[in-house]
């Protein structure tokens, strides 16, 4: 297929066997064999009882959604969008702009130009010096404001917008103008209907824009921006953006009115089926479990962590798993819930959950003195509370190892 004079090549495992389209939902039967949801239910629908491809006769005419397909399928939609918009791009710039060009470039953003923009974008990509340059005409940013002000009904000028701000970021001292703009409406337009690469540089200008206090707070109260970001975390999401996402939601959480409308977003859930997740990354399980902890500060968060065994032992399994700074994290968020307010229910589900071996080989390890010392008061917290447990260990052995 063409498009735009470029030309895509889709991969077959990608189409529908019945459609030979794209796949928007895949969906498996029985016999394993992956179909569009839509397609597979029109034939079912249709009074067939067999599998389209194989003509087996089908067992159970239940499917399950493909998840790891689709997310492959989202990532290639995604490189096919930044290939067609690189293409727009040296369509319509190329030729880099001159300054004076530039300058005239900028007059044409009252109009809403698209090509005026994407030009603007390409001048500041080039080189650091265009980018100073930029930061050292008058009236620039204001007209950025403006244009982005006018640009909510358009994703690919909103797109390019952030793309701009982001790449000015680091030339503008004051971002309470920024702030006060309509940015966190472009923002939350973004996340809501943008391209993966563009949803991340929006995160990533959010994060940065999270300078104070107050900056964090206007963050969270604008509507519908807390639960996209939450949104963000779903495992079947690109883990650029997980990651992103989750150091955006952690440099925002610390006033107490944030966490509380973190918690009321369903975060805690989130994290929870990353934490459970076999195959998460290093890093996410550390933001996931900073995050966890950061939480785990306000009476909500512990609430919802003790009552919740699954999620405690998922806690559990990350220590002496992923990182030093995984287990620090986890360590610290057991400590709180289960020393320091020592709720009955966490620390059951923490000793069911093999809490007490993991603690008595991490007391053993190389690990930092506070995790030592977090370590040594949740022993002392489970030989109160769980003797039958602690019996058949001696704590001042020293063969323990961690592995």
């Amino acid at each position: 297929m063409r498009r735009d004079d470029l030309c895509i090549t889709v991969p077959n495992f990608f189409r529908c066997p019945i459609s030979l389209d794209v796949m928007k939902s895949p969906v498996s039967l029985c016999t394993g064999v992956t179909y569009d949801r839509t397609s597979i239910q029109r034939w079912l629908d249709s009074g067939n009882n067999t599998c389209p491809a194989t003509m087996q006769v089908l067992q159970s005419k239940e499917f399950v959604p493909n998840r790891n397909l689709q997310r492959l399928i989202q990532i290639w939609s995604d490189s096919v969008a930044r290939r067609q918009h690189d293409a727009e791009l040296a369509a319509n710039s190329a030729v880099l702009p001159s300054h004076d060009q530039v300058k005239d470039l900028v007059k044409q953003l009252d109009n809403n130009s698209f090509p005026a923009l994407t030009k603007i974008v390409r001048f500041a990509r080039e080189s650091e010096e265009n980018r100073e340059f930029l930061a050292r005409m008058d009236g620039f940013l204001n007209a950025v404001f403006d244009f982005m002000r006018n640009a909510e009904s358009d994703i690919k000028l909103i797109e390019q917008v952030v793309h701009i701000l982001d790449l000015m970021l680091s030339k503008i001292s004051e971002r309470k103008p920024l702030m006060e703009s309509n940015c966190l409406s472009t923002i939350l337009v973004i996340l809501q209907r943008g391209s993966s690469d563009s949803q991340i540089q929006s995160v990533q200008l959010l994060e940065s824009l999270a300078v104070d206090g107050e900056s964090k707070l206007k963050i969270a109260e604008k509507e519908g921006l807390l639960l996209e970001l939450v949104k963000s975390l779903s495992k079947e999401k690109d883990p650029r953006l997980i990651e992103a996402s989750l150091s955006c939601l952690i440099s925002i959480a610390m006033p107490k009115r944030v966490k509380a409308k973190l918690i009321q977003s369903r975060t805690i859930p989130e994290l929870k089926i990353l934490l459970s997740e076999p195959n998460m990354t290093p890093s996410i399980i550390e933001k996931s479990l900073k995050l966890l902890e950061t939480l785990s500060s306000c009476k909500e968060g512990r609430v919802e962590i003790w009552h919740d065994t699954i999620l405690l032992q998922a806690i559990v399994q990350k220590v002496l798993k992923a990182s030093s700074k995984a287990t620090e994290h986890a360590v610290t968020i057991l400590w709180i819930v289960c020393y320091l307010f020592r709720d009955e229910k966490a620390l059951e589900a923490v000793v069911s959950g093999n809490g007490m071996t993991k603690i008595l080989l991490l007391i053993q390890s190389n690990c930092s003195p506070a995790v030592r010392q977090m370590s040594a008061d949740l022993l002392k917290i489970f030989g109160v509370n769980s003797k039958p447990c602690l019996s058949s260990y001696d704590t001042k052995t020293t063969h323990i190892m961690p592995f």
